[in-house]
């Protein structure tokens, strides 16, 4: 059997990346950008004054010149004015203006006395070349790459995005995805439910999951138990949506159906069962197309806990998005576990006294335990070959979206 990390090596493998498509600039938020994006020009694209005060040239006060003429004021927004040819000019200048001609620093206000058109420095007062001036092209020249591709837009690349003049951007297409929950006990959230039954939460608790992870397109279905049902309604679903995501009837038991009528309508298996707890009967497979097809088992922690372990991971690499570390956090306590199975062990997370992050267990009672993983965090993936987990050890942190 697998180990997650053969799983999820087989899974990214066989994936095909999501088409690009050309989005524009206002709704571009939470996407994930499909080439490099580069400066236009010169950033800042001039010499720019930082300070309000008086533009001039060092080159006069170190001829010893301290009281100079005000030749203008100049506002942001506004062309450069040109210092005169004698050494007594300067220009006022206000924060963000264009640095005048002739000028190579500024002198704040405060270390000025001024008169009129007099403009006295103070006593004391050193101006180097340089001084409250944000060169030109000091922050990104022409062309450079200011944001890569395959990085998740945030306020911080649309800001990027406008002052470079990007009014669209390329971006991979949010996939349609299909979140099914399996089961004839099954019943939906406003119906009457029988004491034989349980209300829907696989489905409802993958596409809020899905939306807060950058995927909002996701509608949900229900199968029950019959194997024409499952037949009629996977062979639709299949041939619609993109991604394909089931819950429950993916074990062994005698009404689950799904492994063997995926393969039936021709949805190749990559891998069926891995070595971890909870989530042991997880299955993976490519339709003819080459879309991914989910099956998680139905016991929602295990559901939800594939979910983070595979399938959002499987999400972003289609997408383009670049790879991040996995974060580490040390157990906050022992840990016993003896199966011989990769543990994905529920915690809650809390900083140590030099910043560390600590993982405290919190493990739910059972794998339909859902209400047990409200309060965590995410959940740490202890190896398999390890019995006992004293408190300091250091494991991969997945947390919960």
């Amino acid at each position: 059997m697998l180990t997650p990390a053969e799983a999820e090596k087989q899974m990214l493998a066989a994936l095909a990346p999501f088409p690009a498509e050309e989005c524009g600039l206002a709704s571009a938020h939470g996407r994930v950008l499909r080439a490099d994006l580069r400066a236009d020009r010169d950033l800042p694209a001039f010499d720019r004054v930082t300070m309000d005060g008086y533009a001039l040239s060092s080159t006069a006060l170190a001829a010893g010149q301290t009281k100079f003429r005000i030749e203008a004021t100049q506002a942001a927004g506004m062309r450069p004015f040109k210092l005169s040819a004698a050494h007594d000019g300067c220009v006022e200048v206000m924060t963000g203006a264009v640095l005048p001609e002739g000028a190579d620093c500024v002198v704040p206000y405060e270390e000025t006395e001024a008169s009129g058109v007099q403009m006295g420095l103070l006593p004391g007062v050193r101006v180097p070349a340089g001084r409250a001036v944000h060169h030109r092209g000091s922050d990104h020249q022409a062309g450079a790459v200011m944001v890569k591709a395959g990085s998740r837009i945030t306020g911080r690349e649309i800001a990027v995005a406008a002052a470079v003049g990007a009014t669209t951007l390329p971006v991979a297409r949010l996939p349609n995805i299909a979140v099914v929950a399996t089961g004839d006990e099954l019943v939906e959230v406003g119906d009457a439910v029988a004491p034989h039954q349980i209300r829907r939460s696989n489905d409802h608790a993958m596409r809020a999951a899905l939306a807060m992870a950058g995927y909002p397109h996701v509608e949900r279905f229900h199968f029950h138990d019959m194997r024409h049902e499952i037949e009629h309604m996977l062979w639709h679903i299949i041939a619609e949506f993109d991604v394909v995501l089931l819950t429950g009837g993916v074990s062994k038991g005698k009404f689950d159906f799904l492994p063997a009528e995926l393969d039936a309508q021709g949805v190749k298996k990559v891998f069926h069962g891995v070595a971890q707890r909870p989530g042991k009967p997880l299955w993976f497979g490519l339709n003819p197309e080459g879309k991914p097809v989910f099956a998680l088992p139905g016991n929602p922690v295990s559901a939800y806990t594939c979910l983070h372990r595979y399938v959002l991971p499987a999400l972003a690499h289609a997408s383009g998005l670049l790879p991040a570390p996995v974060r580490k956090a040390a157990l906050a306590a022992p840990v016993t576990f003896k199966p011989p199975l990769v543990y994905f062990l529920p915690v809650r997370i809390t900083s140590g006294e030099h910043g560390e992050m600590l993982a405290t267990p919190d493990p739910s009672n059972t794998s339909g335990d859902f209400a047990g993983l409200v309060g965590t965090d995410g959940f740490v993936e202890l190896p398999a070959g390890q019995t006992d987990f004293p408190a300091g050890f250091v494991a991969p942190f997945r947390p919960w979206v």
